[in-house]
C-alpha cells in the first residue's frame, strides 16, 4: 500500500522550526513524516528557523513528542554526500550516527545522496571505488541496528543508473536500498518512470516533487537535483510522470511511504496533499 507523508524540509525556505513544521503536517491528517538531521549544532536551527533536528538531541523524547501528535517517522535525512573523499571524511560518521539515532527513534531508514557536482580530478571509476569503501563502513552499523540505508538520486553519480546498479549489486544487501525521487530524476533529464523501473527492485521509499515550467525550461538536463517543488505537486510539468510512477508502484503491489516535497506555504501544502490523495484514491489505495 502507498502511504503519504511530508518532509519537514518543505518549511526550511520559510524559516520555520521543527515544531512549527510538525504542527503544519499534523494539521493535514497525514501520519508519516521525514526530517533532516544535523551532525552537531546549527545556530539557525537552535533559534527555531530550521526544521532539522540535531543528532545530539534526545531521540526517545522526540519519539514521545511525535507519537503524541499521531506521527511516525518514515525516514530521516542523513544526506551528507557519500560519493568521494569528503564522504570518507565526513559522510561516513554522519551516516553512522544517523543510523544510531534512527534506531532509538524507531525510524526504519536513513537517506543518503551524492553531491551536486562530480569530484574534481577523479574518474568515475575512482569515485565508485571510494563510494564502495564509504558504504562498506556504514553497512555494518545498518545491519547491527536493523536500519535500511537508502541512496537517493540527487547528483551526477546517483542519476547514473548503471552507477546505482553497480553499487547495489556490489553489496547485494537488504540494508542498502533506493529512495526514488520524481523531481531529481526529471530535472536531470530522465523519464522518472523509466528510472523507477530500472531500479524497482531496490526502491523502498520515495520523494515526490513536481517541477515548475520555468525551472524545467531553464535547467532540465543541466542540473541533477532540486530541494523541493516550487509549485504544488500536481501543478507542474512533472505531474503526469508522478501519476505514472504511482500507478506503476500500485501495479507492483509496492508497500511504502511517498514523501511530498514542496514549498511549505499553506496553499502549496494543501493543494499538494489534496492532489496526491486524489491520485492514490483513483488507484484504489485510499
Amino acid at each position: 500500500m502507498i502511504h503519504l507523508g511530508l518532509h519537514t524540509d518543505n518549511w526550511r525556505p520559510l524559516s520555520v522550526g521543527f515544531e512549527g513544521a510538525i504542527e503544519k503536517i499534523a494539521a493535514t491528517g497525514l501520519k508519516h513524516i521525514e526530517f533532516a538531521v544535523i551532525h552537531g549544532q546549527n545556530f539557525i536551527q537552535a533559534l527555531g528557523y530550521d526544521p532539522g533536528v540535531s543528532l545530539q538531541s534526545n531521540p526517545r523524547a522526540l519519539r514521545r513528542y511525535l507519537e503524541g501528535k499521531g506521527l511516525e517517522v518514515s525516514q530521516i535525512d542523513g544526506s551528507y554526500p557519500m560519493m568521494g573523499p569528503n564522504g570518507s571524511s565526513f559522510g561516513v560518521q554522519y551516516v553512522q550516527q544517523s543510523i544510531r539515532f534512527a534506531a532509538e527513534l524507531g525510524c526504519p531508514m536513513v537517506d543518503t545522496v551524492d553531491g551536486a557536482f562530480e569530484t574534481p580530478g577523479m574518474t568515475r571509476e575512482e569515485v565508485f571505488r571510494v563510494t564502495c569503501d564509504n558504504y562498506a563502513q556504514v553497512l555494518p552499523w545498518a545491519e547491527d541496528y536493523g536500519i535500511v540505508i537508502n541512496v537517493e538520486p540527487h547528483g551526477p553519480y546517483t542519476n547514473d543508473i548503471e552507477f546505482m546498479r553497480r553499487l547495489f549489486k556490489r553489496f547485494d544487501s537488504e540494508y542498502l536500498r533506493c529512495n526514488f525521487d520524481t523531481g531529481n530524476t526529471f530535472i536531470s533529464g530522465h523519464d522518472p518512470l523509466e528510472y523507477l523501473k530500472a531500479l524497482q527492485a531496490y526502491v523502498v521509499h520515495c520523494h515526490i516533487k513536481d517541477v515548475s515550467p520555468a525551472l524545467a525550461a531553464a535547467v532540465r538536463g543541466e542540473e541533477t537535483g532540486i530541494g523541493s517543488s516550487e509549485v504544488w505537486v500536481g501543478g507542474g510539468v512533472n505531474a503526469d510522470n508522478i501519476r505514472k510512477c504511482l500507478a506503476f508502484l500500485h501495479g507492483a503491489d509496492w508497500e511504502g511511504v511517498v514523501s511530498i516535497e514542496c514549498s511549505g506555504t499553506d496553499e502549496n501544502t494543501r493543494k499538494s496533499v489534496d492532489w496526491m490523495r486524489g491520485v492514490v484514491r483513483d488507484l484504489g489505495e485510499g
